[in-house]
Protein backbone atom coordinates (compact mmCIF):
# COMPACT_ATOMS: atom_id res chain seq x y z
CA UNK A 1 0.00 0.00 0.00
CA UNK A 2 1.08 3.54 -0.68
CA UNK A 3 1.92 5.62 2.39
CA UNK A 4 1.18 8.92 0.63
CA UNK A 5 -0.46 9.71 -2.69
CA UNK A 6 -1.03 13.11 -4.30
CA UNK A 7 -3.57 13.12 -7.12
CA UNK A 8 -3.32 16.17 -9.44
CA UNK A 9 -2.80 18.53 -6.50
CA UNK A 10 -2.56 22.28 -7.14
CA UNK A 11 -1.96 25.15 -4.73
CA UNK A 12 -1.73 28.91 -5.23
CA UNK A 13 -1.09 31.86 -2.92
CA UNK A 14 -2.54 35.26 -3.84
CA UNK A 15 -3.08 34.07 -7.39
CA UNK A 16 0.48 32.76 -7.82
CA UNK A 17 0.57 29.05 -8.62
CA UNK A 18 3.09 27.22 -6.41
CA UNK A 19 2.12 23.63 -7.21
CA UNK A 20 0.45 22.71 -10.49
CA UNK A 21 -1.34 19.36 -10.93
CA UNK A 22 1.27 17.42 -8.94
CA UNK A 23 0.82 13.66 -8.78
CA UNK A 24 3.18 11.34 -6.94
CA UNK A 25 3.19 8.30 -4.69
CA UNK A 26 5.39 7.35 -1.73
CA UNK A 27 5.54 3.69 -0.72
CA UNK A 28 5.57 2.54 2.87
CA UNK A 29 9.06 2.62 4.37
CA UNK A 30 10.45 4.72 1.53
CA UNK A 31 12.78 7.69 2.03
CA UNK A 32 11.71 10.27 -0.56
CA UNK A 33 13.73 13.47 -0.91
CA UNK A 34 12.38 16.64 -2.52
CA UNK A 35 15.07 18.88 -4.01
CA UNK A 36 14.71 22.21 -5.77
CA UNK A 37 15.11 25.99 -5.58
CA UNK A 38 13.24 28.24 -3.19
CA UNK A 39 9.67 28.83 -4.31
CA UNK A 40 9.28 25.50 -6.13
CA UNK A 41 6.69 24.17 -3.67
CA UNK A 42 8.72 21.72 -1.56
CA UNK A 43 7.60 23.08 1.81
CA UNK A 44 4.08 23.66 0.51
CA UNK A 45 3.83 20.00 -0.42
CA UNK A 46 4.85 18.95 3.08
CA UNK A 47 2.31 21.31 4.60
CA UNK A 48 -0.40 19.91 2.34
CA UNK A 49 0.40 16.36 3.39
CA UNK A 50 0.46 17.43 7.04
CA UNK A 51 -2.90 19.17 6.74
CA UNK A 52 -1.50 22.62 7.49
CA UNK A 53 -2.59 23.83 4.04
CA UNK A 54 -5.56 22.93 1.86
CA UNK A 55 -5.24 21.88 -1.80
CA UNK A 56 -7.04 24.15 -4.25
CA UNK A 57 -7.74 21.09 -6.38
CA UNK A 58 -6.88 17.41 -6.43
CA UNK A 59 -6.76 14.97 -3.53
CA UNK A 60 -4.28 13.67 -0.95
CA UNK A 61 -4.40 10.13 0.44
CA UNK A 62 -2.54 8.65 3.40
CA UNK A 63 -2.44 4.87 3.66
CA UNK A 64 -5.17 4.63 1.04
CA UNK A 65 -7.55 7.03 2.79
CA UNK A 66 -8.39 10.42 1.26
CA UNK A 67 -7.46 13.03 3.88
CA UNK A 68 -7.85 16.24 1.84
CA UNK A 69 -9.68 17.20 -1.33
CA UNK A 70 -10.47 20.49 -3.07
CA UNK A 71 -10.08 23.04 -0.25
CA UNK A 72 -11.28 20.64 2.42
CA UNK A 73 -9.44 18.80 5.17
CA UNK A 74 -11.33 15.54 5.57
CA UNK A 75 -8.91 14.42 8.29
CA UNK A 76 -7.41 17.06 10.62
CA UNK A 77 -3.62 17.23 11.10
CA UNK A 78 -3.68 15.69 14.57
CA UNK A 79 -5.43 12.58 13.20
CA UNK A 80 -3.04 11.92 10.30
CA UNK A 81 -0.50 10.09 12.48
CA UNK A 82 2.45 12.12 11.18
CA UNK A 83 5.62 13.48 12.73
CA UNK A 84 7.20 16.69 11.45
CA UNK A 85 10.54 18.47 11.86
CA UNK A 86 10.29 22.11 10.83
CA UNK A 87 13.19 24.13 9.45
CA UNK A 88 13.22 26.39 12.51
CA UNK A 89 12.65 23.39 14.85
CA UNK A 90 9.88 25.14 16.89
CA UNK A 91 11.30 24.24 20.29
CA UNK A 92 9.52 26.04 23.11
CA UNK A 93 12.00 27.83 25.41
CA UNK A 94 9.97 27.24 28.61
CA UNK A 95 9.75 23.45 28.15
CA UNK A 96 12.33 20.83 28.98
CA UNK A 97 13.33 18.09 26.56
CA UNK A 98 11.05 15.66 28.40
CA UNK A 99 8.14 18.10 28.27
CA UNK A 100 8.52 18.41 24.49
CA UNK A 101 8.18 14.64 24.19
CA UNK A 102 5.31 14.50 26.67
CA UNK A 103 3.41 17.02 24.54
CA UNK A 104 3.89 14.92 21.39
CA UNK A 105 2.81 11.74 23.16
CA UNK A 106 -0.67 13.14 23.69
CA UNK A 107 -1.32 12.10 20.09
CA UNK A 108 0.05 8.56 20.37
CA UNK A 109 -2.73 6.09 19.60
CA UNK A 110 -0.69 3.06 20.65
CA UNK A 111 0.31 3.94 24.21
CA UNK A 112 -1.61 4.20 27.44
CA UNK A 113 -0.59 7.16 29.65
CA UNK A 114 1.21 4.82 32.05
CA UNK A 115 3.42 3.59 29.18
CA UNK A 116 4.56 7.03 28.06
CA UNK A 117 7.57 7.48 30.40
CA UNK A 118 9.15 4.27 29.09
CA UNK A 119 8.61 5.38 25.51
CA UNK A 120 10.24 8.73 26.25
CA UNK A 121 13.28 7.02 27.78
CA UNK A 122 13.52 4.70 24.77
CA UNK A 123 13.54 7.54 22.24
CA UNK A 124 15.89 9.74 24.29
CA UNK A 125 18.31 6.81 24.41
CA UNK A 126 17.96 6.35 20.65
CA UNK A 127 18.88 9.99 19.93
CA UNK A 128 21.55 9.97 22.66
CA UNK A 129 19.85 12.68 24.72
CA UNK A 130 18.95 10.77 27.89
CA UNK A 131 21.34 12.90 29.98
CA UNK A 132 19.59 16.09 28.83
CA UNK A 133 15.99 15.11 29.63
CA UNK A 134 15.48 18.04 32.02
CA UNK A 135 17.41 20.61 29.98
CA UNK A 136 15.78 23.52 28.18
CA UNK A 137 16.58 24.41 24.53
CA UNK A 138 18.67 27.48 25.36
CA UNK A 139 21.20 25.30 27.18
CA UNK A 140 21.66 22.89 24.26
CA UNK A 141 23.97 23.03 21.25
CA UNK A 142 22.57 23.26 17.73
CA UNK A 143 23.11 19.55 17.16
CA UNK A 144 21.40 18.68 20.43
CA UNK A 145 18.42 20.86 19.54
CA UNK A 146 18.14 19.01 16.25
CA UNK A 147 18.07 15.70 18.13
CA UNK A 148 15.29 16.98 20.39
CA UNK A 149 13.25 17.93 17.31
CA UNK A 150 13.89 14.47 15.82
CA UNK A 151 12.90 12.77 19.07
CA UNK A 152 9.69 14.77 19.31
CA UNK A 153 8.81 13.91 15.70
CA UNK A 154 9.16 10.13 16.18
CA UNK A 155 8.17 9.52 19.81
CA UNK A 156 4.43 9.09 19.11
CA UNK A 157 4.91 6.13 16.72
CA UNK A 158 4.17 8.08 13.50
CA UNK A 159 3.82 6.08 10.32
CA UNK A 160 5.13 9.00 8.25
CA UNK A 161 7.70 11.66 9.18
CA UNK A 162 8.05 14.94 7.26
CA UNK A 163 11.30 16.91 7.51
CA UNK A 164 11.64 20.42 6.11
CA UNK A 165 15.35 21.25 5.69
CA UNK A 166 16.04 20.23 9.29
CA UNK A 167 19.84 20.49 8.98
CA UNK A 168 20.22 23.65 6.89
CA UNK A 169 21.63 25.78 9.74
CA UNK A 170 24.40 23.33 10.69
CA UNK A 171 27.99 23.08 9.52
CA UNK A 172 28.80 20.38 6.93
CA UNK A 173 30.43 17.93 9.34
CA UNK A 174 27.54 18.02 11.81
CA UNK A 175 25.04 17.88 8.95
CA UNK A 176 26.62 14.69 7.59
CA UNK A 177 26.63 13.14 11.07
CA UNK A 178 22.94 13.93 11.65
CA UNK A 179 22.05 12.58 8.21
CA UNK A 180 23.46 9.26 9.37
CA UNK A 181 21.47 9.56 12.61
CA UNK A 182 18.26 10.12 10.65
CA UNK A 183 19.00 7.03 8.57
CA UNK A 184 19.61 5.02 11.74
CA UNK A 185 16.34 6.18 13.30
CA UNK A 186 14.37 5.42 10.14
CA UNK A 187 15.90 1.94 9.89
CA UNK A 188 15.14 1.16 13.54
CA UNK A 189 11.62 2.62 13.63
CA UNK A 190 10.50 1.88 10.07
CA UNK A 191 8.62 5.07 9.31
CA UNK A 192 8.13 6.50 5.82
CA UNK A 193 10.23 9.66 5.35
CA UNK A 194 9.59 12.66 3.10
CA UNK A 195 12.59 14.97 3.34
CA UNK A 196 13.03 18.46 1.87
CA UNK A 197 16.47 19.91 1.17
CA UNK A 198 18.39 22.28 -1.10
CA UNK A 199 21.45 20.05 -0.82
CA UNK A 200 22.19 17.37 -3.40
CA UNK A 201 24.68 15.85 -0.93
CA UNK A 202 21.93 15.44 1.68
CA UNK A 203 19.62 14.04 -0.97
CA UNK A 204 22.20 11.44 -1.97
CA UNK A 205 22.78 10.43 1.66
CA UNK A 206 19.14 10.31 2.76
CA UNK A 207 16.99 9.24 -0.14
CA UNK A 208 15.98 5.98 -1.71
CA UNK A 209 14.57 8.29 -4.38
CA UNK A 210 14.85 12.01 -5.14
CA UNK A 211 12.45 14.27 -6.99
CA UNK A 212 13.67 17.58 -8.38
CA UNK A 213 10.91 20.19 -8.21
CA UNK A 214 10.78 23.32 -10.34
CA UNK A 215 8.67 26.46 -9.89
CA UNK A 216 5.18 26.04 -11.36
Amino acid sequence: MMAVELQSVSKAYDGRRVIEALSLTVTRGERLVLVGPSGCGKTTMLRLVAGLELPDSGAIAINGRIVAQHRRNLVPPENRHLGMVFQDLVLWPHMTVSEHLEFALRYDRQLKPVERPARMREILDMVRMADCAEARPATLSGGQQQRVALARAVVAHPEIVLMDEPLSSLDPELRAYLCREILRLQAELGFTLIYVTHSRDEANLIGHRSIVMQPA
